[in-house]
C-alpha cells in the first residue's frame, strides 16, 4: 500500500510482533499486525486499513495476526438498516436527558480521573488500571487521523467520554469510559445508538464497532446490534451469512 500527498509516495510497511499475552481469552497467547510508518497514516490511508480489518491505539496501527486463532473477528453496523431492539429502545429513552459536547482531542482533568476510576473498576489488577497523565495521553490522545471526543453529562454531571475516529466511510467507535458507580445504567449501548445517529446525521454509511469475540463476554455484547457485518477473507458480510 502507498500514500501519496504533495509529496512523493510513501509506503506502508507492515510487521508482526513478537507473541505476547492474549487480552482478552485466557491462556493465549496473541501477535499482531502493525502498520508504519505511523506519520504516513492519514485519514485517507487509515480508512483503507480500517476496512480491511486494522483498528488503532494512539497512533499504533495495527490488527490481531494470532498464528492460531481467529477469534477477533472485525465488525461494522450498517446504520441505514439498524433498528434497534426492545433493552436498547429503553437505555436510549432512559438516558434522553444526556447532553453531549463534541470536543478536540485535549487534555481535561475531569476526563482523566473518570478514565482511572473506569480502569480501575473494570480492568483491576490490569495494567491500564494505573495508567498516569502520559499513558493516558498517549491512548487517548494521540492521533494522525480525524479523530474527536464525545462528552456526555447528565444533570452537568460528567458520565462517559468517548473517543471517535471519523473515516471515509463511516465512524470508528475508538474507546469508551464511563462511571462504573452507574454499571447498570445503559452508558454503553446508549453510546452506541448515539454513534449510529452522528454517523446518520453526517451521512456516513457504518459505524465500525471494532472486534467481536464470541467467548470473551467484553467484546460478546456487539453481535446485539443487528445487521451487523463481519469481515471474512476479505469481504465484508452479513454475519447470519457468515460461514
Amino acid at each position: 500500500m502507498s500514500h501519496r500527498d504533495a509529496g512523493p509516495a510513501v509506503a506502508i510497511h507492515f510487521y508482526a510482533t513478537a507473541p505476547y499475552t492474549c487480552s482478552y481469552l485466557d491462556g493465549r497467547q496473541a501477535r499482531s499486525q502493525v502498520a508504519i510508518p505511523a506519520e504516513a497514516i492519514d485519514a485517507a490511508v487509515y480508512s483503507q486499513l480500517v476496512r480491511l480489518g486494522f483498528r488503532r491505539s494512539g497512533l499504533y496501527t495495527y490488527r490481531p495476526y494470532c498464528d492460531s486463532c481467529q477469534a477477533c473477528v472485525p465488525v461494522r453496523l450498517p446504520v441505514a438498516s439498524f433498528t434497534p431492539n426492545r433493552s436498547q429502545r429503553r437505555s436510549w429513552k432512559r438516558l434522553q436527558a444526556m447532553e453531549v459536547r463534541l470536543l478536540p482531542l485535549q487534555f481535561r482533568q475531569d476526563h482523566y480521573q473518570l478514565y482511572r476510576d473506569y480502569q480501575q473498576s473494570r480492568h483491576a489488577g490490569g495494567g491500564m488500571a494505573e495508567d498516569n497523565v502520559q499513558q493516558y495521553s498517549e491512548f487517548i490522545l494521540k492521533s494522525g487521523v480525524d479523530s474527536l471526543l464525545a462528552e456526555f453529562r447528565l444533570d452537568g454531571v460528567l458520565k462517559m467520554v468517548s473517543l471517535i475516529d471519523r473515516l471515509a466511510d463511516g465512524l470508528s467507535a475508538v474507546y469508551t469510559f464511563y462511571d462504573p458507580q452507574d454499571a447498570q445504567a445503559g452508558y454503553g449501548v446508549f453510546n452506541v445508538l448515539w454513534q449510529v445517529e452522528l454517523a446518520r446525521a453526517w451521512q456516513l454509511p457504518y459505524l465500525y464497532l471494532g472486534y467481536w469475540i464470541a467467548d470473551c463476554r467484553k467484546m460478546a455484547y456487539k453481535s446485539q446490534y443487528r445487521p451487523l457485518e463481519q469481515l471474512q477473507d476479505g469481504c465484508w458480510v452479513a454475519m447470519e451469512q457468515a460461514g
